[in-house]
């Protein structure tokens, strides 16, 4: 897999965390069959286009901004 962050890729992502609470980079990139690096790429532009947010519970999760 290439690198690149696609609109699909971001879609999944969003997808996939409409199914949890909250998640770390890494149990989406396992869930969700993408490579790592390029998830953490995607959940970057993700957060500043305001789509997710960083949350801090003595370690670092995601979730979807305005979710519970």
């Amino acid at each position: 897999m290439a690198d690149e962050v696609t609109g699909e890729l971001k879609q999944k992502i969003i997808d996939y965390l409409k199914t949890v609470s909250k998640a770390k980079n890494k149990e989406v990139a396992r869930d969700i069959g993408a490579d790592k690096h390029v998830v953490d790429k995607a959940i970057a532009e993700l957060s500043k286009e305001g789509v997710i947010e960083y949350v801090y519970l003595g370690a670092s999760f995601i979730k979807l901004k305005g979710g519970e």
